[in-house]
């Protein structure tokens, strides 16, 4: 469960869901906003107007349970917020959800290919038409389920595997857009190795993991796939462009280097020829009369034999 969505179980209950019927109270800042019965399709609960949040929480809960769910805005309404039940931008929400039933969806391993080739389609479909919305988050549900289905089939014919390899390379680079969308380099990172492992000269696979890289500012790790896009096309114009990026935040990550370098050593410099100072006047004060010294000869005194 991700940090923004904060879950408190008040009563447990058995059993996965993929359609569930729900109870939900909804507040902000302790005024209630919301209260309904509703049934949505799990990844696709905006549809009902009820929030990314909501809809996360339902794959951990199960029939019976209720929670409360305490949303941060991104997955709560976000920086556009509801107008139209006044609530604004950026707000914090706390939902109150009882999981009263719900239609189980068939897992993996109780579809056949054609069934899940078809699904994906359709889910696909789903994806895009979210990310062209700009909701990345609800995009990303969509591909996953793509992965989920068809990245453990084995055993296909060559047709057959070439279908699924497809599938799941398309829905792997538009997560790792979204994840871009989304500041998640790292996802995206991997979503195009995942690409990369099937398919190592997809160019948009390297291209997307370089602009992954270039703002993790791993900026010579991000050249070198850029210098491997132009391998797979010479024309790819934007990754020339993005070379003499990397190139330029190369050396201004240099410059700023020897800049703070220069400064340490300067400070040390200081500081030696500080202490140099300090230890000289010791010496001189020293040896300088602040103690007498005898200068009459001492005599001996004579044993007794």
């Amino acid at each position: 469960m991700c940090a923004c969505v904060i879950v408190l179980m008040l009563t447990w209950g058995r059993g996965p869901l993929s359609v569930p019927s729900v109870h939900l109270q909804g507040s902000c800042a302790g005024r209630m906003f919301d209260s309904r019965d509703v049934r949505f399709v799990v990844g696709e609960a905006e549809e009902k107007g009820v929030p990314l949040g909501v809809d996360r929480a339902m794959e951990k809960m199960q029939k019976g349970e209720c929670c409360l769910l305490y949303l941060k805005p991104k997955y709560g309404f976000g920086k556009e917020g509801r107008p139209e039940l006044n609530i604004g931008p950026h707000a914090e929400l706390e939902y109150e959800v009882t999981l009263k039933d719900f239609e189980k969806a068939k897992e993996p391993w109780e579809m056949d290919l054609k069934e899940k080739l078809e699904l994906s389609a359709l889910v696909k479909q789903k994806g895009t038409h979210y990310f062209k919305a700009g909701k990345y988050q609800q995009a990303v549900i969509q591909y996953q389920k793509i992965v989920a289905w068809l990245e453990m089939e084995y055993g296909l014919q060559k047709e057959q595997e070439k279908d699924v390899h497809a599938l799941i390379q398309v829905a792997q680079l538009n997560l790792a857009l979204c994840h871009l969308r989304l500041r998640e380099y790292t996802h995206a990172v991997e979503n195009c190795n995942k690409v990369i492992e099937l398919d190592s000269g997809n160019e948009k696979a390297l291209y997307r993991r370089g602009e992954a890289r270039l703002l993790r500012n791993e900026f010579s790790l991000a050249m070198a796939d850029f210098r491997l896009v132009l391998q797979v096309n010479p024309a790819n114009r934007a990754a020339r462009a993005q070379i003499a990026v990397c190139q330029r935040k190369i050396r201004e990550h240099h410059e700023r280097d020897k800049r703070i370098y220069a400064n340490m050593f300067q400070k040390f410099a200081e500081r030696d020829a500080k202490a140099s100072r300090l230890k000289r006047v010791r010496e001189e004060r020293s040896g300088g009369g602040g103690v007498e010294t005898l200068t009459e000869p001492v005599a001996k005194r004579r044993r007794k034999s």
